[in-house]
């Protein structure tokens, strides 16, 4: 279920499912030819074409699928990958049909779904990003913290300012934020408190008023 599968050769794929379709992208990765650099692309896409098949039977991949192979200037080469493409899909039991291979090495092609992929069967999306792949960076929660310090502080009254966060954002703002916190607490007339909460994700965080 990885994202990044390496090919024998030191090239790689990189599979990525989005709500309208699944990506496939070839890349050369470390592989370094003897000959010159076209027959080099041909040989990964060619590897690349069994290890492509390969994984959309292993995760019963359906619907749309887009495979960005290595862009190649001869023709016959293109038809090359294509033809082997087509050879290697023959063998399989879900129906398919591929759309031609066009200049830039695109290849667009559905597989008829006969049941979820394989991970959905097996994964739920990520709790701490919502199945997105990311989460801001400490950096940027510490902004958003100044800003909802500000915006509670002309809203409410307090004694102090307690904020919940995670050790990695709490750490930025002892270190590199230390400044712009320290310049922010005669600006909103109050002191400011940091503790750090072990259960929090890196973007979640909560501005207490005392």
């Amino acid at each position: 279920m990885r994202r990044r599968v390496w090919l024998k050769s030191g090239g790689y794929i990189v599979i990525d499912h989005t709500e309208a379709l699944v990506a496939i992208d070839v890349n050369t990765g470390k592989y370094v030819g003897k000959r010159d650099f076209e027959e080099t692309v041909l040989k990964i896409n060619l590897e690349a074409v069994g290890e492509v098949v390969r994984q959309i039977r292993l995760r019963d991949l359906g619907g749309i699928i887009i495979i960005d192979f290595i862009d190649m200037q001869d023709e016959s080469h293109r038809r090359q990958v294509l033809v082997a493409l087509e050879r290697a899909l023959a063998g399989d039991r879900a129906q398919t049909h591929i759309v031609s291979l066009s200049p830039l090495g695109l290849v667009e092609m559905t597989r008829k779904r006969t049941r979820e992929s394989l991970e959905h069967l097996l994964c739920r999306p990520c709790p701490s990003c919502d199945g997105r792949g990311f989460v801001k960076t400490p950096e940027t929660v510490c902004h958003e913290i100044f800003r909802e310090i500000v915006r509670q502080s002309r809203q409410f009254v307090s004694k102090e300012l307690l904020i919940l966060a995670h050790r990695d954002v709490v750490d930025r703002l002892l270190d590199e934020e230390s400044a712009a916190l320290a310049e922010l607490e005669p600006q909103v007339g109050r002191p400011i408190r940091l503790q750090a909460e072990a259960l929090y994700g890196v973007d979640q965080y909560d501005v207490v008023l005392i």
